[in-house]
């Protein structure tokens, strides 16, 4: 199993564009002008949001390649196959909080404001979305195909921006990250819950297409 993680892990690397990564910095910078010490957490989602899809987009690589083919010739069981999957999306999770950290870390320092709150909602948003971006398009990668999970994904982001866009020009984002952090060691369990659900759920679906 360390062999299909690995694989899982070099791919995801392998595959993310350098020219989003250009179109990313550009938009943190433009986000540090309008929204100030704040752009952190923004980025920080965004970040989150990108991970999940990276992971999603990556995992399309084996579907296109026909790779299921060549693991059914493996000495690899069902468990095996889909767990690497799952625990390959648990170590991105580490370049999605540190890419937190390093976000936030920038528009305190240029604003030299530290604001705790800010830095607790972004680290909890950078473990959360990913895991249930994943927890909701990995089963459906495994029952129905790439093409669905990929439709599913372009939906579920369009709430969360909906959801930014509302306190940005409501309520404010001093009070969003006020409100939202008493929540987030319950949203954490949730996340994690919904992805041991949905690995039981891409394990029947793995068995199932065989």
């Amino acid at each position: 199993m360390k062999g299909l993680i690995y694989k899982d892990i070099t791919i995801f690397f392998k595959s993310i564009d350098q020219k989003l990564v250009l179109i990313a910095v550009g938009a943190i910078i433009l986000l540090m002008v309008n929204t100030g010490v704040y752009a952190g957490l923004l980025a920080s989602v965004m970040l989150a949001i990108t991970i999940g899809m990276q992971n999603i987009m990556s995992f399309a690589s084996d579907e296109k390649a026909d790779w299921k083919k060549y693991q059914l010739a493996m000495p690899v069981n069902a468990v095996s196959a889909v767990a690497s999957k799952y625990i390959s999306v648990i170590c991105t999770l580490a370049v999605s909080i540190v890419g937190s950290i390093l976000l936030n870390l920038l528009p305190s320092v240029a604003f030299r404001k530290f604001n705790v709150t800010v830095w607790g909602v972004s680290a909890a948003a950078s473990f959360i979305v990913p895991l249930l971006w994943t927890g909701i398009c990995l089963p459906l990668t495994y029952w129905f195909g790439f093409r669905s999970a990929q439709t599913m994904g372009l939906i579920v982001v369009i709430p969360m921006f909906y959801f930014i866009k509302y306190f940005e020009d409501g309520a404010g984002f001093s009070a969003m990250t006020s409100s939202i952090l008493p929540y987030a060691v319950v949203a954490g369990i949730a996340a994690i819950a919904l992805f041991i659900l949905s690995m039981i759920i891409s394990m029947v679906g793995y068995n199932r297409k065989k």
